[in-house]
């Protein structure tokens, strides 16, 4: 096979492979159209027969998603800004300052990725009720300020940055806030960028905390409303789309936005220290 019979192999495959992917969303944009009923037809039709509205509008006016949505927006937003804070200075910390016990606390850091999440959630659960922060935001958002992988990405990225450029600053009277602000943040921004989706993307999508930790409704984020509304309305098969659309959308149009950045986050990280 000669050089462009290739191409067309490997770009008729990945042509596939997209459609393949791309399918059961764009089916699901198209129930969101559908009449009550119409998608549970067998076989079930791809395209509406008459396109409405009117599942989005039973999907804010009277289930209430718009307050959900805006409790994930706020969640995931604070969560993102608060633990890139932590997670940049922590990793910078941990690559280019020098204090007694780094090392080892890091190995310790380290260790703590082979423990599930799911075993920290009950002396978790526990601790936020002792500090009064169950059924609010902040039990949310605690819990969520720093996180092993966030501090160990930023810090293999950070061990690039050349150690002479920290000491001259140093040398012309700089503080190390000053350093860490000025010098350091700006050549950290693919890694920012990588950080700061992997971070909103994990709180935006996260289910099984928000549905611990928040037992009013009106607290509830977007995720745990559309499992709540698919209980009420289990043969409803055209709302539950609508609602999982609005759901995806936002993260989606996030990520096609900083996709260019990410990918060189990941591409970078992957060669860095």
């Amino acid at each position: 096979m000669n050089a462009r019979g290739a191409r067309i192999v490997v770009n008729g495959l990945l042509i596939a492979a997209a459609v393949f992917v791309l399918f059961p969303l764009l089916w699901m944009l198209s129930v969101s159209f559908m009449q009550p009923g119409e998608a549970s037809a067998f076989p079930p039709p791809l395209l509406p027969a008459h396109a409405t509205l009117a599942n989005y509008r039973e999907l804010f006016v009277r289930a209430g998603m718009g307050r959900y949505l805006f409790n994930s927006l706020l969640i995931a937003t604070a969560i993102t800004l608060l633990s890139l804070a932590f997670n940049l200075s922590a990793g910078y910390a941990f690559a280019k300052l020098h204090f007694a016990g780094r090392e080892r606390l890091f190995q310790i850091l380290l260790g703590a990725l082979v423990v599930p999440a799911q075993v920290a959630m009950i002396p978790l659960f526990l601790l936020m009720k002792w500090l009064g922060l169950v059924n609010s935001y902040g039990g949310v958002i605690v819990p969520a300020l720093a996180s092993v992988f966030g501090i160990y990405l930023v810090r293999q990225y950070a061990r690039s940055i050349p150690d002479e450029l920290l000491e001259a600053a140093r040398l012309d009277g700089a503080g190390e806030w000053t350093i860490f602000l000025r010098i350091v943040l700006p050549l950290l921004k693919p890694i920012v960028v990588t950080l700061a989706i992997f971070t909103f993307l994990a709180s935006w999508n996260d289910f099984m905390w928000p549905l611990i930790v928040l037992s009013d409704q009106a607290w509830q984020t977007a995720p745990v409303a559309l499992a709540g509304l698919s209980r009420e309305h289990v043969q409803d098969n055209e709302l539950m789309m609508a609602g999982s659309v609005v759901t995806i959308l936002p993260v989606l149009v996030l990520f096609l936005i900083l996709q260019r950045h990410y990918i060189q986050g990941l591409l970078l990280g992957s060669v860095k220290g």
